[in-house]
Protein backbone atom coordinates (compact mmCIF):
# COMPACT_ATOMS: atom_id res chain seq x y z
CA UNK A 1 0.00 0.00 0.00
CA UNK A 2 1.21 3.50 -0.79
CA UNK A 3 1.84 6.07 1.90
CA UNK A 4 -0.83 8.76 2.15
CA UNK A 5 1.48 11.52 0.93
CA UNK A 6 1.93 9.82 -2.47
CA UNK A 7 -0.90 10.32 -4.91
CA UNK A 8 -1.81 7.81 -7.56
CA UNK A 9 -3.56 8.99 -10.67
CA UNK A 10 -5.17 5.57 -11.04
CA UNK A 11 -5.76 5.49 -14.79
CA UNK A 12 -4.73 1.83 -14.82
CA UNK A 13 -7.25 1.01 -12.11
CA UNK A 14 -10.01 2.75 -14.06
CA UNK A 15 -9.09 0.79 -17.19
CA UNK A 16 -9.09 -2.49 -15.26
CA UNK A 17 -12.57 -1.77 -13.88
CA UNK A 18 -13.74 -1.06 -17.43
CA UNK A 19 -12.21 -4.35 -18.64
CA UNK A 20 -13.94 -6.27 -15.83
CA UNK A 21 -17.24 -4.57 -16.73
CA UNK A 22 -16.66 -5.52 -20.37
CA UNK A 23 -16.07 -9.12 -19.33
CA UNK A 24 -19.36 -9.07 -17.40
CA UNK A 25 -21.08 -7.73 -20.54
CA UNK A 26 -20.10 -10.78 -22.60
CA UNK A 27 -20.29 -13.42 -19.86
CA UNK A 28 -22.65 -16.13 -21.11
CA UNK A 29 -26.07 -16.16 -19.45
CA UNK A 30 -29.08 -18.44 -19.92
CA UNK A 31 -31.40 -17.28 -22.69
CA UNK A 32 -34.11 -16.25 -20.22
CA UNK A 33 -31.71 -13.90 -18.40
CA UNK A 34 -29.96 -12.46 -21.45
CA UNK A 35 -32.44 -9.61 -21.87
CA UNK A 36 -32.16 -8.73 -18.17
CA UNK A 37 -28.37 -8.33 -18.33
CA UNK A 38 -27.36 -5.10 -16.59
CA UNK A 39 -25.40 -2.52 -18.56
CA UNK A 40 -22.18 -3.07 -16.64
CA UNK A 41 -20.05 -0.72 -18.73
CA UNK A 42 -22.62 2.06 -18.46
CA UNK A 43 -22.80 1.63 -14.67
CA UNK A 44 -19.01 1.69 -14.39
CA UNK A 45 -18.74 4.73 -16.67
CA UNK A 46 -21.35 6.67 -14.70
CA UNK A 47 -19.57 5.88 -11.43
CA UNK A 48 -16.24 7.20 -12.70
CA UNK A 49 -17.86 10.31 -14.22
CA UNK A 50 -19.56 11.08 -10.90
CA UNK A 51 -16.47 10.29 -8.82
CA UNK A 52 -13.89 12.03 -11.04
CA UNK A 53 -15.69 14.56 -13.25
CA UNK A 54 -12.46 16.50 -13.77
CA UNK A 55 -10.88 13.42 -15.45
CA UNK A 56 -13.62 11.21 -16.83
CA UNK A 57 -16.15 12.63 -19.25
CA UNK A 58 -17.59 12.45 -22.73
CA UNK A 59 -14.37 11.26 -24.40
CA UNK A 60 -14.14 8.37 -21.94
CA UNK A 61 -17.79 7.65 -22.73
CA UNK A 62 -17.02 7.57 -26.43
CA UNK A 63 -14.02 5.27 -25.94
CA UNK A 64 -15.96 2.97 -23.62
CA UNK A 65 -18.79 2.87 -26.13
CA UNK A 66 -16.43 1.90 -28.95
CA UNK A 67 -15.05 -0.83 -26.69
CA UNK A 68 -18.63 -2.06 -26.15
CA UNK A 69 -19.35 -1.91 -29.88
CA UNK A 70 -16.37 -4.14 -30.58
CA UNK A 71 -17.24 -6.52 -27.72
CA UNK A 72 -20.85 -6.94 -28.75
CA UNK A 73 -20.36 -6.84 -32.51
CA UNK A 74 -23.02 -4.17 -32.83
CA UNK A 75 -23.17 -1.25 -35.21
CA UNK A 76 -19.89 0.61 -34.82
CA UNK A 77 -20.65 3.84 -33.03
CA UNK A 78 -24.00 2.77 -31.58
CA UNK A 79 -22.75 2.40 -28.01
CA UNK A 80 -20.18 5.14 -28.52
CA UNK A 81 -22.95 7.66 -29.13
CA UNK A 82 -25.15 6.30 -26.33
CA UNK A 83 -22.31 6.23 -23.78
CA UNK A 84 -21.19 9.72 -24.79
CA UNK A 85 -24.68 11.00 -24.06
CA UNK A 86 -24.80 9.07 -20.77
CA UNK A 87 -21.41 10.50 -19.75
CA UNK A 88 -22.48 14.03 -20.72
CA UNK A 89 -25.69 13.85 -18.68
CA UNK A 90 -23.82 12.25 -15.76
CA UNK A 91 -21.32 15.09 -15.85
CA UNK A 92 -24.16 17.62 -15.79
CA UNK A 93 -25.78 16.06 -12.71
CA UNK A 94 -22.72 14.71 -10.86
CA UNK A 95 -23.01 17.15 -7.93
CA UNK A 96 -26.67 16.31 -7.42
CA UNK A 97 -26.09 12.57 -7.80
CA UNK A 98 -23.58 12.64 -4.95
CA UNK A 99 -26.19 13.92 -2.49
CA UNK A 100 -29.21 11.96 -3.76
CA UNK A 101 -30.43 9.15 -1.51
CA UNK A 102 -29.78 5.62 -2.85
CA UNK A 103 -33.30 5.12 -4.20
CA UNK A 104 -33.15 8.38 -6.15
CA UNK A 105 -29.70 7.50 -7.51
CA UNK A 106 -31.12 4.18 -8.75
CA UNK A 107 -34.00 6.02 -10.40
CA UNK A 108 -31.54 8.30 -12.21
CA UNK A 109 -29.57 5.23 -13.31
CA UNK A 110 -32.79 3.68 -14.63
CA UNK A 111 -33.40 6.78 -16.74
CA UNK A 112 -29.77 7.06 -17.94
CA UNK A 113 -29.53 3.41 -18.97
CA UNK A 114 -33.01 3.53 -20.49
CA UNK A 115 -32.11 6.59 -22.55
CA UNK A 116 -28.90 4.91 -23.74
CA UNK A 117 -30.73 1.72 -24.71
CA UNK A 118 -33.46 3.64 -26.55
CA UNK A 119 -30.85 5.66 -28.42
CA UNK A 120 -29.19 2.40 -29.46
CA UNK A 121 -32.57 1.06 -30.59
CA UNK A 122 -33.20 4.17 -32.70
CA UNK A 123 -29.84 3.75 -34.42
CA UNK A 124 -30.49 0.05 -35.07
CA UNK A 125 -33.98 0.81 -36.37
CA UNK A 126 -32.64 3.52 -38.69
CA UNK A 127 -30.46 1.01 -40.53
CA UNK A 128 -32.99 -1.83 -40.36
CA UNK A 129 -31.21 -4.00 -37.78
CA UNK A 130 -33.70 -3.69 -34.91
CA UNK A 131 -34.83 -7.26 -34.19
CA UNK A 132 -36.49 -6.64 -30.83
CA UNK A 133 -39.22 -4.31 -29.68
CA UNK A 134 -37.99 -1.26 -27.72
CA UNK A 135 -39.76 -2.36 -24.53
CA UNK A 136 -37.88 -5.68 -24.66
CA UNK A 137 -34.55 -3.88 -24.97
CA UNK A 138 -35.48 -1.71 -21.98
CA UNK A 139 -35.47 -4.74 -19.65
CA UNK A 140 -31.81 -4.06 -18.88
CA UNK A 141 -32.65 -0.69 -17.32
CA UNK A 142 -34.43 -2.03 -14.18
CA UNK A 143 -31.70 -4.61 -13.55
CA UNK A 144 -29.04 -1.92 -13.95
CA UNK A 145 -30.90 0.34 -11.52
CA UNK A 146 -31.18 -2.47 -8.96
CA UNK A 147 -27.46 -3.19 -9.17
CA UNK A 148 -26.36 0.46 -9.04
CA UNK A 149 -25.75 0.55 -5.27
CA UNK A 150 -23.61 -2.64 -5.12
CA UNK A 151 -21.62 -1.44 -8.15
CA UNK A 152 -21.25 2.00 -6.55
CA UNK A 153 -20.04 0.51 -3.27
CA UNK A 154 -17.57 -1.82 -4.97
CA UNK A 155 -16.09 0.86 -7.20
CA UNK A 156 -15.89 3.30 -4.30
CA UNK A 157 -13.93 0.72 -2.31
CA UNK A 158 -11.60 0.20 -5.33
CA UNK A 159 -11.12 3.96 -5.68
CA UNK A 160 -10.21 4.37 -2.01
CA UNK A 161 -8.06 1.23 -1.84
CA UNK A 162 -5.94 2.18 -4.85
CA UNK A 163 -5.93 5.96 -4.25
CA UNK A 164 -7.55 6.83 -7.57
CA UNK A 165 -7.68 10.62 -7.85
Amino acid sequence: MMPHDQKSSGTGVILVTMLVAGWLEVLPLPDMLELLRPEWLALTLVYWVIALPHRIGVFWGFGTGLFMDVLSGSLLGQHALAFSVIAWISDLVHKRMRVFPPVQQSAVMFMLVGAGVLLGYLLQDAIGRAHLAPWVMLLSAPSSALLWRPVYGTLRWVRQRFLVR
